[in-house]
C-alpha cells in the first residue's frame, strides 16, 4: 500500500476547507472594535456580530450531510467554497451592519458545512492504514487557519488603512476561498459516493488512484457496507440503550465551549486591549495564542493513542482551570497585565492537547456504527449551539458585570468537567469499536 500523489492532493484540498473554517471563524476578532465604532454597536450587537456566523454553522452542519449524500462530498464542498467566496467579498463591501450580518451568516453555513464534509470526504478516500493521520490533517489545518487569521489581522493593521482596516481583514479570506474552489475541480468524487450512484468503473479508477492494494475487493466491501447502512438508516438515535453515548456526546460538545475557548479566540484582541495593551500589541499577542494552539494541537494528536482520551481530558481540565482563574484574577485586581498573555497561552496549550485533540475522536467512538452519523451530528450541534450562545453573551457579561466574571465562570465549568469526566467518562484508548459498543450499550 502506497500513498499516491492523487491521494495527497485530494487530502490537501479537502483539508483546505479546514483552513478556511479556522480563518473565517477567528478573523472577526481583529475587526470587532472597529466595527463597533463604524456601526455604533452596543455590547449585545457586538456579540450578535460574532454569533451570527455560528448560527450559520449550525444550519450548515445540519444540511451538509443531506447535501453530501445528494451531490457527493466533492461537489458539496464546491457549494461551501462558493459560500466562502460570496461571504468574504460581500463582507468587504458591506454598506451596512445588517448587510454584514447576512453575509456572515452565509459564511457560517460554509463553515458548518465544510466542518462535516471535509473530514468525511478525506475519510472516504483514504486507505484504512492512513485514515487517522490523513483525516487529522483537517483539524491541523483548522488551527493553521486560526493562526493565519491572527497574523493577517496584525499585518493589515500595520498598513494603517484607517477606517477600511476591517474591510480588508474580512475580505482577504476571498483569496484562499477562490483557491479552494478552483482546486476542488482537480480532485475526484469519493469511491464510496460513486458506488452509491452505481458508477462502478469510475469508483474502481478512484480506488486505484488512491493506492488501494486490492481495488476490486475494496469495491465489493464498500458495496456491502452501503447496503447494510441503507437497511439500518431508520434506526432511531434516542433510545434507552444509547443514553450513555448520547450523554457523552452532548456533554463533551458543551464542555468544549464552556471552557471559553472560542470566546477567547473570537475576542482575543479586545481582551488584551481591555487589559491596557495597545491595539497593535493586542494583535501581536494574539499571534502567540494562535501559535500555541497549533503546536499543542499537533502534540495532543501525537499522544492521544498513547496517553488516552480520558487522561488528556483530566489533565486539560486542571490546566485550564488554573489558567482561567489567573485571567480572572488579573482582571479583578487590575494588576499584572503583563502576565495575561502567558495565562491565555497556558489555557490554549491545555485546551488544544485535551479538548481540542479529543472531542471529535471521542464522539466518533462512543456510538455504534448504525447510528454513528446521527450521533456525530448531535455532538456537533451541541458544540455549535453552545458556541453561539457564549459568543453572543460574552461581551454583554464582560461589560455589564466585569471582565473577570466570564473567566471565573469558565474556570468553574472546568472543575465540573473534571468531576464528570473522572466519574462517568470511559477510556476508549486501545479498544475496538465493537468492544466499546458492547460496554456502552449495557451501561
Amino acid at each position: 500500500m502506497t500513498i499516491t500523489g492523487k491521494l495527497l492532493l485530494s487530502t490537501a484540498v479537502g483539508a483546505l476547507g479546514g483552513l478556511l473554517f479556522g480563518f473565517d471563524t477567528v478573523v472577526i476578532s481583529g475587526t470587532i472594535d472597529q466595527l463597533s465604532q463604524v456601526f455604533h454597536l452596543s455590547p449585545a450587537a457586538q456579540g450578535n456580530t460574532v454569533a451570527i456566523a455560528l448560527w450559520g454553522t449550525v444550519l450548515g452542519s445540519l444540511v451538509s450531510g443531506w447535501l453530501g449524500t445528494k451531490l457527493g462530498g466533492r461537489n458539496a464542498l464546491r457549494v461551501m467554497a462558493l459560500l466562502y467566496v460570496i461571504s468574504a467579498i460581500g463582507c468587504a463591501l458591506a454598506p451596512s451592519w445588517g448587510f454584514l450580518m447576512v453575509l456572515r451568516f452565509i459564511g457560517g453555513i460554509g463553515i458548518g458545512g465544510s466542518s462535516v464534509l471535509g473530514p468525511v470526504y478525506i475519510a472516504e478516500l483514504a486507505p484504512a492504514a492512513y485514515r487517522g493521520r490523513l483525516v487529522g490533517t483537517f483539524q491541523v489545518m483548522v488551527v493553521v487557519g486560526i493562526l493565519l487569521a491572527y497574523v493577517s489581522n496584525w499585518y493589515i493593521a500595520r498598513l494603517n488603512l484607517g477606517a477600511n482596516d476591517w474591510r480588508w481583514q474580512l475580505g482577504v479570506a476571498a483569496v484562499p476561498a477562490v483557491l479552494f474552489l478552483v482546486l476542488l475541480y482537480t480532485i475526484p468524487q469519493s469511491s464510496r459516493f460513486l458506488i452509491s450512484q452505481n458508477s462502478l468503473d469510475d469508483a474502481l479508477t478512484v480506488l486505484r488512484q488512491m493506492g488501494a492494494m486490492d481495488p476490486k475487493g475494496e469495491l465489493e466491501e464498500i458495496r456491502r457496507s452501503i447496503h447494510m447502512e441503507s437497511s439500518e438508516k431508520d434506526e432511531p438515535l434516542f433510545q434507552r440503550s444509547l443514553r450513555l453515548p448520547i450523554f457523552l456526546a452532548v456533554t463533551i460538545g458543551m464542555f468544549n465551549q464552556l471552557s471559553g475557548i472560542n470566546a477567547i479566540l473570537y475576542y482575543a484582541p479586545s481582551i488584551f486591549t481591555s487589559a491596557g495593551l495597545s491595539q497593535m500589541s493586542a494583535f501581536s499577542q494574539s499571534i502567540w495564542i494562535g501559535l500555541a494552539n497549533l503546536v499543542a494541537t499537533i502534540f495532543g494528536m501525537s499522544v492521544i493513542d498513547k496517553v488516552g482520551r480520558k487522561t488528556l481530558l483530566l489533565i486539560g481540565s486542571v490546566g485550564m482551570l488554573v489558567s482561567l482563574a489567573g485571567v480572572g484574577l488579573i482582571f479583578q485586581t487590575h494588576s499584572h497585565a503583563e502576565l495575561l498573555v502567558w495565562c491565555l497561552v497556558g489555557f490554549i496549550i491545555f485546551f488544544a492537547l485535551s479538548q481540542g485533540a479529543v472531542i471529535w475522536v471521542y464522539i466518533s467512538e462512543v456510538f455504534p456504527t448504525r447510528v454513528r452519523n446521527k450521533g456525530q451530528s448531535l455532538g456537533a450541534s451541541a458544540h455549535w449551539i453552545m458556541n453561539g450562545i457564549i459568543a453572543a453573551l460574552f461581551p454583554v457579561i464582560a461589560v455589564k458585570l466585569s471582565r473577570a466574571v466570564p473567566f471565573y465562570f469558565f474556570a468553574v465549568m472546568m472543575a465540573v468537567q473534571f468531576a464528570v469526566v473522572l466519574t462517568l467518562y470511559p477510556e476508549t484508548k486501545g479498544r475496538t469499536l465493537e468492544q466499546l459498543q458492547a460496554q456502552l450499550e449495557r451501561a
